[in-house]
């Protein structure tokens, strides 16, 4: 289980102030989970993500995993970006293995390990290719499959279907969700959408404007339909579903106030 206890992040600004991105979050991920923060841009959802990969240090505050205090990146955590991290030199079958030829794992073994996850992924046929040859949804696809590679206890994933295409998006939408489904990883998936956000997650987390703060939970049951299913049209049109998403719409565009003007 990742446990978030009162994280902050304060940048220090270049005017010599200090600019604070997070302000005391708390959060749990429990197994066969998907979190998904959503809010405005500017509301510390990268910002929570990369403090959990161990890319950036907390101010105040501590995240751990499985009791153990997240202090720098590890191999118990993948993560998949908005733009995808290939090396555009390697063969796709050698971007998914490369974790693990970082553990050591030997030619042959990893070898086959990329190739059962690139059937998971739907690009069985693509091994050889260079990833330059790849559609950006395919790309993406890879990068799952990487971050997959080395069997990690949870999945990052930092709006990682942002810049593909609505049809595009909608199929690496159905893959997350039936990959979820098969293997019960923790995910913790970042976005702008609430549409996706309410698509993907068990539990949704509306985060304010800076300082980032979680403003409201909802809890959440479509994905484990859309992944059987598939179909986005008949989630998407169920009253439960549109109240939830104008719900979390009225949240981020009208954070709630205490009386001295500060979020709750």
């Amino acid at each position: 289980m990742l446990q978030v206890r009162e994280a902050s992040v304060v940048f220090p600004a270049s005017d010599g102030s200090d600019v604070q991105a997070l302000d005391r979050v708390s959060l749990d991920l429990h197994k066969d989970s998907i979190v998904v923060a959503v809010g405005a841009s500017g509301c510390g959802k990268s910002t929570l993500l990369n403090a959990v990969a161990g890319f950036l240090p907390l101010t105040e505050g501590s995240i751990t995993l499985d009791g153990e205090r997240i202090e720098g990146p590890g191999g118990d955590r993948g993560v998949v970006f908005q733009k995808d991290t290939l090396l555009p030199w390697a063969s796709v079958l050698d971007n998914v293995a490369l974790g693990l030829r970082y553990q050591g794992v030997a030619k042959r073994e990893r070898h086959q390990q990329a190739r059962e996850l690139l059937g998971l992924v739907g690009l069985s046929e693509f091994g050889d290719k260079p990833p330059y040859e790849l559609s950006g949804g395919m790309r993406q696809r890879v990068g799952i499959a990487r971050a997959l590679a080395t069997d990690p206890k949870m999945l990052l994933m930092d709006e990682p279907f942002g810049a593909l295409d609505s049809l595009t998006r909608e199929t690496m939408q159905q893959l997350l969700a039936r990959i979820w489904a098969r293997t019960g990883k923790q995910v913790l998936f970042i976005t702008h959408s609430i549409e996706e956000a309410l698509l993907l997650g068990t539990m949704i987390v509306v985060m304010s404007p800076r300082p980032g703060r979680i403003v409201a939970r909802f809890d959440a049951d479509f994905v484990r339909d859309f992944a059987n299913s598939g179909e986005i049209g008949p989630i998407v049109s169920q009253p439960r579903f549109v109240a939830l998403r104008e719900e979390i719409r009225a949240l981020i565009h009208n954070p709630p106030v205490s009386k001295h003007g500060a979020l709750q």
